[in-house]
């Protein structure tokens, strides 16, 4: 059970580091942290855990990234339904936290950094262009993962790559989607926001998933003896 709760204590941190400053700081008068800001607050929060968790569960943070390295052949299977459930309720109770202190000052949530495409994209893109940007991202974010981990790699910079890689991830699609990459964060804020962003919720699970998949089958191959 450790394990199950040190995933939950990371996705915890990931949901409220990376969307509490999202609600909380991005436009904040006169020091607002902007869209540079929450990238390295993603990403952080991912180090941080990384270095400080990651012995204990791996610090997936992320059901797609459970999935991609099941696919992979780097985690069992046995543990991939409790490790996306802990991360889900992790990042659920996050957004119940964020939630209190959003509208601590008697502000309402607003989009409370959701996810969303079309007229609820930060720039108003597509729904093929969200859906290719979160799935191109996830890939990529687990080819990153899967080489960073490997036994062949260097020990010991495998969450400074991670961490560092969201952070770039981040600067690349927030003004598409909000940036997903995680259906537990999509899933968190979703449920607070309610109507629209239940409503485009799938992408941001089919999508990141179907990414990390690709991503376990490319990885796998790339490695391989042959």
């Amino acid at each position: 059970m450790k394990k199950y709760f040190a995933e939950f204590i990371g996705t915890f941190w990931l949901v409220l580091g990376g969307c509490g400053s999202a609600a909380l700081s991005a436009a904040f008068p006169h020091v607002g942290i902007g869209l540079l800001g929450v990238s390295f607050a993603f990403g952080l929060t991912v180090l941080s855990i990384a270095y400080s968790l990651g012995h204990i569960s791996g610090a997936h943070l992320n059901p797609a990234v459970s999935v991609g390295l099941w696919i992979g052949g780097r985690f069992s299977a046995k543990d991939l339904l409790p490790y996306i459930i802990s991360q889900i309720f992790g990042g659920i109770v996050a957004a119940a936290v964020l939630q209190f202190i959003v509208t601590g000052n008697g502000s309402v949530i607003g989009d409370f950094a959701a996810n969303g495409y079309g007229e609820h994209s930060p720039g108003k893109y597509s729904m093929a262009a969200g859906l290719v940007t979160e799935f191109v991202m996830t890939f990529i974010f687990l080819i990153v993962i899967l080489g960073a981990t490997d036994k062949k790699s260097s020990i010991g910079f495998a969450g400074l790559a991670i961490g560092l890689a969201l952070t770039l991830i981040h600067l690349i699609s927030i003004p598409v989607t909000n940036t997903s990459v995680n259906p537990a964060r999509s899933i968190s804020q979703a449920i607070f926001v309610g109507g629209w962003a239940l409503e485009q919720l799938w992408l941001f699970i089919i999508a990141p998933v179907a990414g990390a998949i690709f991503a376990g089958i490319v990885y796998k191959f790339l490695n391989s003896e042959d």
